[in-house]
């Protein structure tokens, strides 16, 4: 699985901005005051080949009792908790702060991989200026520009090596013939409860209390012949190793199952409908191009009026998973489980299908006849052959001419084709559009 690198300081010392510059984006929002990041923050990185994710916090002061700084405190001791190695962030102008004795107070009875980065140390000499720093008791002091990219590698070399990445490259990999299928959704809508009637035993911990779960783990499991890797997206937990304090329940964990698995299983809460979190997990999902297989749980606990609530929030909010298969179980009664197995084979399989060449452009020319893509200006997209370019998910890859002026309806309207011809449900299927170089380019006057 990824490592997770979480970003720790006080207010105002470069957090977002060295969030930014480790993810290559600008997710988080960045001003010149203190206090703008609250939430944990999770982005994807990349370095030297190896990917990881991180974690933005919001400043963080150990010992708040009240308020928002309480609530911001304990968003940062589960993105610590989550996290392979930690990277305290200090103002290498502004110099040290009680608030920085503190935190380094914190971070060394935890006793995790941790590294103190000087930021904002543009233009400064290494020495005298960031000494102070070493009284911190954390080791060496990494100065760093996140504003402008200085020691940014230097410090990914440090925070990745320890981590042994080469060793542990195949550990995700699974065994031939094995289907991962990793169980997500909210807090507390019982995956536990379904892994453990599956397996006929309780295997995991299930209790009416959101987030009794914690870290990802594996349970290998054959049915009909078929063997499978149930991955629930949390884990046991042990009461005195759980901070009361902090949300107990590891978003990371769940990104990295789903990033893992061949096959997702998104379970929905029919007590809740569908929230802001299920959609954003759904989107995650449909991003890493996984198979998908929707399950309305707790479907004997609603009235006939929220059943169609329910149904209408997924057509809704959910309509980009409108290729998934849905089913209304009850995993506490063992009500509709049997079906459900038939449409995690049917999505493995659909993410794994194999499309020939000749096929795939017999079907592209008759969508055409069909259809013809819509003018643009002087030009008509010609549309000429197509061939498979990936698997999990699926990739078609259309070449042609003046294939830019290409509709995203006219897109849909091929997918669907190729869709129905190849039975693909459970899966996304992406379409990538490649135009033909004009030989007469540059002979034109």
């Amino acid at each position: 699985m990824k490592p997770v690198l979480a970003l720790v300081g006080r207010p105002n010392v470069g957090k977002s901005t060295l969030f930014n510059r480790l993810t290559k984006s600008r997710d988080a929002i960045v001003a010149d005051y203190s206090g703008l990041t609250r939430d944990r923050h999770y982005g994807n990185g990349k370095h030297t080949g190896h990917e990881f994710i991180v974690i933005d916090t919001g400043g963080f002061e150990p010992d708040a009792t009240s308020g928002i700084y309480k609530e911001m405190a304990k968003q940062t001791r589960q993105a610590v908790a989550e996290a392979d190695v930690v990277i305290f962030v200090v103002d290498a102008r502004g110099g040290v702060s009680a608030q920085d004795h503190d935190i380094a107070n914190y971070l060394r009875r935890l006793g995790k991989n941790c590294l103190l980065v000087a930021n904002k140390a543009e233009g400064m000499l290494e020495g005298a200026q960031l000494v102070e720093f070493y009284e911190l008791g954390l080791g060496e002091v990494l100065p760093v520009s996140a504003a402008h990219g200085q020691g940014i590698r230097s410090l990914l070399d440090l925070a990745l090596k320890p981590l042994n990445l080469e060793e542990g490259a195949d550990d995700d990999e699974a065994a031939p013939g094995v289907i991962k299928l990793a169980v997500a959704g909210r807090p507390n809508v019982g995956k536990s409860t379904l892994i453990n009637v599956w397996l006929g035993e309780e295997r995991l911990v299930a209790f009416d209390l959101p987030g009794t779960t914690r870290d990802a783990i594996s349970v290998p499991f054959e049915r009909e012949g078929q063997k499978f890797e149930l991955i629930d997206t949390a884990g046991l937990r042990r009461r005195g190793k759980v901070f009361e304090a902090i949300e107990k329940f590891s978003v990371v964990k769940t990104l990295q199952a789903i990033e893992s698995a061949n096959v997702v299983l998104l379970l929905i809460d029919a007590t809740q409908g569908v929230t802001d979190q299920d959609a954003h997990i759904a989107g995650y999902i449909l991003e890493n191009g996984r198979a998908v297989v929707l399950a309305v749980n707790k479907w004997d606990a609603v009235d006939d009026y929220q059943r169609e609530l329910v149904k209408r929030s997924i057509e809704t909010r959910l309509a980009f998973l409108k290729f998934a298969n849905m089913h209304l179980i009850s995993a506490q009664k063992r009500q509709g489980l049997g079906p459900l197995w038939a449409s995690i084979i049917q999505a493995y399989k659909a993410a794994n299908c194999k499309m020939s060449t000749p096929v795939l452009t017999r079907l592209l020319l008759e969508s055409v006849q069909f259809q013809s893509p819509k003018r643009s200006g002087m030009y008509r997209p010609k549309l000429r052959y197509a061939h498979q370019g990936g698997m999990n998910p699926p990739i078609i890859v259309i070449h042609g001419n003046s294939l830019e002026h290409v509709t995203d309806a006219y897109k849909r309207f091929l997918e669907g084709r190729f869709r129905q011809a190849f039975d693909l449900v459970g899966t996304p299927l992406r379409i990538e559009l490649k135009t033909s170089a004009n030989p007469f380019a540059d002979k034109a006057d």
